[in-house]
């Protein structure tokens, strides 16, 4: 990263930012290099404990200022984050790898939802009339409170979009959070902090602590209200028992084995060059990136051969600007765990028909994106989730095959048919076993959708992100009813046997005018 900018951005004063008591520190490196990139602060759990009790006081006067004022900061927000764009593309690009466009995709997104849910919560949350069990005799309110203090565990592969998904609907709630970075990516997190800080959210409302994934998240868990995670489906597992033993909410983003469908009606070349960004977009480190790729045989010869043509034309590289299609995987697990699968699977059989292969002539992290035909069951790659550059392509003879392959396995986070029939994609899409699904795109029609709710099935998660869901997950419903005196309800058994015929007349008119 650009030295001066990055000094500019956070790292002159994270002592500041990070909720810390102690002065012990971890060591960031940069994925372009491996080099230091810098210090970390870390907390510990009493820091965690700390940071929650200086939230929970926070939070009342937050909750209490109303949805007007928690509207124009985080309006204000938002234009403070774009004032700053090209420092965050700094930050994004140099704790990640990732191209320029890719980071701008990331801070699209965020921007969106701060956006949305800023200028929705009112009229989601507003309290509302609902029927009551007698008209006239009673009358019922439903209204929301927000839960207190939501905890926010985000990973490093979209640490910006994934925190404001999370964090944004929850300020927007009335809640306070206490947000556990990871280390790899906590100063674009912490950027985006002090944008909203800037804007007039207290300092003591969105608190972030960093350190030791299980100590910390661990902590993060125990002291929250409601929990949002995004991780490893492992780990989801964990978060969630612990959750459940509080007896505290959670949603849970976890991982995926996400499937393309190519139908035989395609445009295959044109098919193939959308299907390689869904597949290589951020090194394949997305949780909704595609990873295997199902093509009907009438056009599979020529989708595969422009698939193949198109990822091994991608220009790779490390440039602060606009001239790459693909960057650097982040971190050296990942870097592993690419040579892993590509070397099981050319070891079982499969051919590799692009990339392949580590690419240290661009600096220690780089992985040619890398296409494979012929993987089998048996392979690492056809069912665990590779997480990086790795697609894999087999071939169908229908339509049905295309929809049994592609709802197999362990996950259900995400989807995408290709047709040149949007009915026929739309009757595709509704057999899939999936939270979300893109027709003609890969991830981004969904992904983009913040006015729609996105999350997993099966082993891909709980809960849903974004749209009205997104809201809903981080307040409680509290239900107001009313006597009218219209009619005094029954309390004793002659008061019973002389209304209960009343009472039953007022069922049958209900049920014969079709009122709920």
């Amino acid at each position: 990263m650009r030295a001066s900018s990055l000094t500019r951005l956070v790292i002159d004063d994270l002592d500041r930012d990070i909720s810390t008591s102690g002065g012990a520190t971890t060591s960031v490196l940069a994925p372009f290099t491996e080099d230091v990139l810098h210090e970390l602060p870390t907390s510990s759990a009493a820091d965690v404990l700390d940071a929650a009790a200086r939230a929970r006081l926070a939070q009342l006067a937050w909750a209490r200022a109303g949805w007007a004022h928690r509207r124009a900061i985080l309006l204000r927000a938002h234009d403070i984050l774009l004032s700053g764009k090209e420092l965050l593309l700094d930050a994004l690009q140099t704790e990640t790898g990732k191209t320029r466009g890719q980071a701008f995709e990331e801070l699209f997104s965020g921007m969106s939802v701060t956006r949305y849910f800023a200028l929705s919560a009112r009229a989601v949350l507003r309290t509302t009339r609902h029927r009551s069990g007698m008209p006239g005799v009673v009358r019922t309110r439903v209204g929301y409170s927000p839960k207190g203090v939501v905890g926010v565990i985000t990973p490093w592969n979209y640490p910006l979009a994934l925190s404001l998904m999370d964090v944004v609907p929850a300020l927007a709630a009335g809640n306070a959070v206490v947000q556990k970075a990871d280390n790899q990516c906590a100063l674009t997190i912490l950027a985006a902090r002090r944008a909203f800080i800037e804007a007039g959210v207290p300092s003591d409302l969105w608190t972030v602590v960093a350190g030791d994934g299980a100590e910390i998240g661990n902590a993060v868990v125990d002291v929250a209200d409601y929990v949002c995670f995004t991780g490893s489906t492992a780990t989801g597992r964990t978060v969630a028992a612990r959750s459940a033993n509080l007896l505290t909410g959670a949603s849970l983003e976890l991982g995926g084995k996400n499937p393309m469908i190519v139908l035989d009606d395609v445009d295959p070349a044109a098919a193939a060059r959308s299907a390689v960004y869904a597949c290589f977009s951020s090194m394949g480190q997305l949780c909704v990136s595609i990873e295997r790729i199902y093509v009907m045989r009438d056009v599979a010869d020529a989708f595969t051969a422009e698939f193949a043509l198109q990822t091994a034309a991608l220009h790779q590289g490390s440039a602060l600007d606009w001239s790459t299609d693909v960057g650097s995987l982040t971190n050296r697990a990942q870097l592993q765990r690419m040579q892993a699968h590509v070397e099981d699977a050319v070891t079982r059989g499969a051919s590799v028909l692009a990339g392949g292969n580590a690419r240290p002539e661009l600096g220690p992290l780089f992985f040619a994106p890398t296409v494979l035909v012929g993987v089998t069951e048996e392979m690492s790659c056809a069912r665990e989730e590779t997480f990086g550059p790795l697609v894999a392509i087999a071939v169908v003879d229908s339509v049905a095959e295309a929809i049994v392959a592609a709802n197999s396995g362990d996950y259900g986070l995400n989807a995408s048919v290709f047709s040149g029939s949007i009915s026929r994609a739309r009757r595709v899409a509704d057999a899939l076993h999936v939270g979300s699904v893109n027709i003609n795109e890969g991830y981004r029609a969904t992904f983009g959708s913040v006015d729609a709710p996105m999350g997993g099935t099966k082993q891909s998660g709980l809960g849903r992100r974004n749209g009205r869901e997104g809201l809903l997950r981080f307040v409680e419903p509290r239900t107001v009813a009313e006597a009218t005196g219209l009619v005094t309800l029954p309390r004793t058994g002659s008061e019973f046997a002389h209304l209960s015929g009343a009472m039953i007349a007022v069922l049958v008119a209900l049920k014969s005018i079709r009122r709920r």
